[in-house]
């Protein structure tokens, strides 16, 4: 996700935060590159030009360029503005309920953008929060495309609303609702038709649906993979039948990244969710602030830790937990958390939420890169993964051989540990810490 937008922005970045003063000219230079990597990202140009636009002018203010550390404000200000860029605070707002259950929240979006498959995960995450969903095809259109939606939703583990695929799209739908009105089902998810392209025909049914169930919620399902079409496209459902939230899929096959950029600012209607993966539980809720740090290198700690929460053996968990208390987050600590790692999901998306761990463009990501990280943490005494200062240069030789590595993968290893270190140690700042609650006391530390 992002890989291409990410390796260019973070050699921009590390520039910027590697100089003294920064002059005009280093803006401005600044600036151009961030402009070519996000139009290449396929982001809109009239994004694009705002974005620098605001970037310019808090950066050229006075109190930046002279402050102590000018290079560090400038990536903040472009860390700030990319969150805005991103919904801010409005993605990932919590879905609305309506006050006479069930609740109504219909999914709309061209053919093939993922709304089935996002319906069964959408209905899988509102379980986890304690709802009953039923998920309502009403796509009459498409052959089979009611058979596909129930039998997705079974797969998922999810209710479904079974019928022959005959009647009308609105009659379904309202058929849909009293069934779960009448079962306790206190949400209907509703599956709608979509084509190729927009037409008359497809918004006059879509309308007619949005008059006829009044649902709480409209979500636009965007295809991230399709760059600007999904941005022209939700700006024309938004204008027809008014959209509430975007979610947007197949986050993890487009390296571009485009059309994340650019759909909550041009329809200034917020991301709600992202689906991240193939799995059922693929669905995350969408943090402005999280993602900008992904797409600037600088990770997602959060997002790690929510992943290990679930991940994580208890006794593991709970010696990590005590580490951070103790403010001593070890090599061995961090090579307990490199094993562990692997069962978390992709390492392509994992190692992009670790801070300071960033591959080059373009570069494949396997088991085979945590396996030497550990291979030399593993090289090392025991006196060395408890206390890391007394690693000298001829001890890395040894772990280096020892290892079958080099001494520059030993130092960015070392490196690596200590940027994690450096927030383990802000954790452990905050207070107890058990099982389950890393994630809430990161969010503390982050102020959301």
């Amino acid at each position: 996700m992002f890989d291409s937008l990410t390796a260019r922005l973070s050699r921009v970045l590390d520039s910027i935060r590697s100089g003294g003063r920064v002059t005009e000219a280093d803006l401005d230079s600044a600036l151009r590159e961030i402009r070519l990597a996000l139009l290449e990202a396929d982001v809109s140009f009239r994004i694009v030009k705002d974005f620098l636009a605001r970037i310019r002018e808090k950066a050229m203010g006075e109190e930046v360029l002279r402050s102590l550390t000018p290079g560090q404000q400038v990536v903040k200000i472009v860390r700030d503005e990319m969150v805005a860029l991103l919904g801010g605070e409005r993605a990932g707002a919590p879905l609305q309920t309506a006050s006479q259950l069930p609740t109504v929240y219909m999914l709309v979006g061209l053919q093939g953008s993922g709304k089935t498959t996002t319906a069964a995960k959408l209905g899988r995450y509102l379980e986890k929060q304690g709802r009953h969903p039923l998920i309502a095809p009403v796509d009459l259109a498409r052959p089979a495309a009611v058979l596909q939606a129930i039998q997705v939703a079974k797969q998922a583990g999810v209710a479904a609303f079974e019928h022959d695929g005959g009647g009308t799209p609105v009659g379904r739908a309202e058929e849909a609702r009293r069934f779960a009105k009448d079962r306790g089902f206190d949400v209907v998810l509703l599956d709608t038709a979509g084509r190729l392209h927009i037409d008359d025909d497809l918004m006059d049914e879509l309308a007619e649906l949005e008059s006829k169930l009044a649902p709480t919620e409209i979500l636009y399902v965007a295809d991230a993979m399709t760059g600007q079409d999904a941005v022209r496209s939700a700006e024309a459902f938004n204008e027809r039948i008014g959209l509430t939230g975007v979610i947007l899929t197949k986050l993890d096959g487009d390296s571009r990244g485009g059309a994340a950029l650019s759909v909550a600012a041009v329809t200034e209607v917020p991301v709600r969710f992202a689906g991240i993966g193939e799995k059922v539980s693929a669905l995350e809720v969408f943090d402005s602030g999280r993602m900008a740090g992904r797409i600037l290198g600088m990770g997602d700690m959060l997002g790690l830790i929510e992943a290990a929460e679930g991940a994580f053996e208890q006794e593991q968990a709970e010696s990590l937990a005590k580490s951070i208390r103790k403010n001593r987050f070890t090599l061995e600590d961090f090579r307990t958390t490199l094993s562990q790692v692997r069962k978390l999901g992709p390492l392509d998306q994992i190692m992009g939420m670790i801070p300071g761990m960033r591959l080059p463009e373009g570069a494949a990501v396997d088991g085979k890169q945590f396996a030497r990280m550990e291979a030399i943490i593993n090289s090392m005494t025991r006196a060395e993964r408890w206390d890391h200062r007394v690693l000298n240069g001829s001890r890395r030789k040894r772990i280096a051989r020892g290892s079958g590595t080099t001494v520059t993968e030993v130092n960015r290893v070392l490196k690596q540990y200590l940027e994690m270190q450096k927030m383990m140690k802000k954790m452990g700042k905050m207070g107890k810490m058990g099982r389950g609650g890393a994630a809430a006391q990161m969010k503390r530390l982050l102020g959301r």
